[in-house]
């Protein structure tokens, strides 16, 4: 899966109305009643200096719920964890996928949730960097 990637604008607040209430996906509930404001950036951004955003673009990411045009949130602050959906610079392209540490060895493996894609295994001959740790997925319901 590639990425286009975009820094995040903090320069205002990003305000809208907010059920916290919750909705309930059954009968329908007077939630205009209940509602408040949300500030986006602040919901969404926890580290403004180290937090972009991305367009996912691709389909190896598919069967962990992130599918081509949705809205990531990065943060490069964050140090990954063994599992975490990072996005890895290797050899010259941004690519998203799971990092899975393998211990007792000098290697990495970039596993993608799509059986279609192979796992890319990173070696100290790769010319390697892990980006940042996928913290939001953000997706589109109506596509027009």
């Amino acid at each position: 899966m590639k990425l286009i990637l975009y820094s995040a604008d903090l320069s205002h607040d990003l305000e809208l109305a907010f059920a916290d209430q919750g909705i309930r996906a059954g009968f329908p509930s007077p939630a205009q009643d209940y509602m408040e404001s949300i500030d986006l950036n602040s919901e969404l951004v926890r580290h403004p200096a180290t937090t972009f955003y991305a367009r996912a673009v691709g389909e190896s990411m598919k069967d962990c719920g992130i599918d081509d045009g949705d809205l990531l949130v990065i943060d490069k602050g964050i140090e990954p964890q063994d599992g975490d959906i990072v996005v890895a610079y290797i050899d010259g392209e941004f690519t998203l996928k799971k990092v899975r540490f393998e211990k007792g060895r000098n290697c990495l493996w970039l596993v993608p949730a799509n059986e279609e894609y192979k796992p890319i295994k990173v070696t100290e001959e790769n010319d390697f960097i892990i980006w940042g740790v996928l913290v939001y997925n953000i997706k589109r319901q109506l596509r027009r």
